[in-house]
């Protein structure tokens, strides 16, 4: 007697998706067609399939129809717009056009409402370093980027300026002592009250994260990150401080959110790519509803991770004012690899992605830093809503690691750094100097953007690892 049991693979070639949608068919005929021929269990499961919507809360049919339903919706690409919105390009002749054609292709996103390039900008991964993004009520992991709330962060002291130079060896031996990079930690990590957050114990996610984050807490990643002693110079007489113009020994970090933030950005850029299905030059830039339990919960470990990355410069700052036995006079703090609720000009509620760009509202103070043998700038936001409230974060590249290595010299990196008057610990090829733009020309293309409050001058640098860079052959 020949079976009614119909299979996996009939239904896969009646044109059903893999999944759920296959197993609730076969589940829901066993259950309640026991008694119809397989022909009829076919052709009544192809007309579900046709038309899922009309079987969506039919009695003994509706789990079927619901499945296909979530397939096909998870399966649809989002199609982009055909015309991309204008944006706002500053210092557009020293941007590659890989950057440019990146940016075009996120102004193109059904859930984009503005956006604007920085003068730093280069090719990156979905938005590119130094793109500025704003959405509406969505946010997109690879938007805010895989080191969450990276960050500058000054600490000026009352210690004459001249103690960077005169004292360099002594102030190595504290960037060797307290302070740690990419793999190595302190053997007693410090508390601090960010790892008693609730999101610790509510995320799934983050439950297996906390250990790693105390153990990382305090200390600085690998690539472009560093702690440097130099020479901040106030120049603004009228400067939020308080303090008069003039120089002032200063500690410079910048650094981020360290595994923490990576593994978030990791799980929530893939939830996103695959609830969010893109064309392949834009699979990137996939985001999350606001509106949805995904959305939310991206946004608490994102703010988790922020708040993280700031926590591990306190301590660094904190460990090295310690060292010095001075309190710091004042804190400057500012980051990027993140996402904002903002206003626009009109008023309405927009998400803002600063991906390698940092917030430069009316009246808001941050950091731009150059290279280690170029000065950085305290500077105050000018509230320029044509680059949504942005500046840059830094020089920008002007060559990628790969062909750092493949063109430049130790002996070349020795000479300049030599030039400069400037002590290095660690770092290679891929972050010699001359791998960045010209800050001067990059501050010139943002001059609409912040006023210039004061300079830094490094003096005395660490990067990831240990080794003096003019000591390596």
């Amino acid at each position: 007697m020949a079976t009614t049991k119909i299979t996996g693979k009939e239904l896969r070639a009646l044109g059903y998706p893999e999944g759920r949608a296959i197993g609730s068919a076969m589940e829901v005929m066993e259950a309640h067609y026991k008694g119809k021929s397989k022909r009829q269990k076919l052709e009544l499961l192809a007309r579900v399939l046709q038309t899922p919507g009309l079987y969506a809360k039919h009695e003994t049919l509706g789990p079927v129809a619901t499945s296909l339903i979530i397939k096909t919706e998870h399966n649809q690409a989002i199609e982009l717009n055909t015309r991309r919105l204008e944006y706002s390009i500053y210092g557009a002749e020293a941007i590659e056009q890989g950057a440019i054609h990146q940016m075009e292709i996120a102004m193109k996103l059904p859930v984009t409402v503005a956006g604007a390039l920085m003068p730093d900008a280069h090719q990156g991964y979905g938005l590119p370093i130094g793109g500025v993004l704003a959405t509406n009520n969505s946010v997109i992991p690879y938007g805010v980027g895989v080191d969450i709330g990276c960050r500058m962060c000054m600490t000026l002291y009352d210690i004459p300026a001249s103690y960077a130079s005169h004292r360099a060896d002594e102030l190595k031996m504290l960037l060797m002592e307290h302070t740690r990079f990419g793999n190595a930690g302190f053997k007693r990590p410090e508390d601090d009250a960010v790892l008693s957050r609730r999101e610790f114990g509510e995320i799934n996610i983050l439950k297996a994260m906390k250990d790693r984050a105390h153990k990382q807490l305090g200390t600085s990643g690998g690539g472009n990150h560093f702690v440097e002693f130099g020479v901040a110079e106030l120049l603004d007489e009228n400067n939020e401080f308080g303090l008069p113009i003039g120089k002032y020994l200063s500690v410079l970090s910048h650094s981020g959110s360290r595994g923490l933030g990576a593994n978030i950005a990791r799980h929530y850029t893939k939830l996103a790519m695959d609830k969010c299905k893109l064309p392949g030059e834009a699979k990137h830039l996939a985001w999350l509803d606001l509106d949805t339990e995904d959305g939310q919960e991206y946004w608490l470990a994102m703010n988790l991770a922020g708040d993280y990355a700031s926590a591990c410069h306190h301590q660094i700052h904190q460990r090295l004012a310690k060292a010095l036995g001075e309190q710091p006079l004042v804190m400057i703090e500012n980051h990027h690899n993140f996402a904002w609720k903002e206003k626009d000009a009109a008023g309405n509620d927009i998400i803002v992605h600063r991906k390698g760009a940092t917030p430069a509202g009316k009246g808001v103070l941050g950091i731009i830093p150059g290279s280690m043998t170029s000065p950085g700038f305290i500077v105050r936001g000018k509230g320029e809503m044509a680059a949504i409230n942005s500046a840059s974060h830094g020089a920008g590249r002007l060559m990628s690691r790969t062909k750092a290595k493949q063109t430049l010299s130790k002996q070349e990196v020795r000479k300049h750094l030599k030039k400069a008057g400037i002590e290095l610990i660690g770092s290679g090829l891929d972050e010699a100097p001359m791998v960045y733009k010209d800050i001067h020309k990059v501050m010139a293309f943002q001059q609409e953007l912040v006023d210039v409050v004061g300079s830094f001058t490094p003096k005395v640098v660490r990067m990831c690892g240990d080794e003096r860079f003019a000591e390596v052959d």
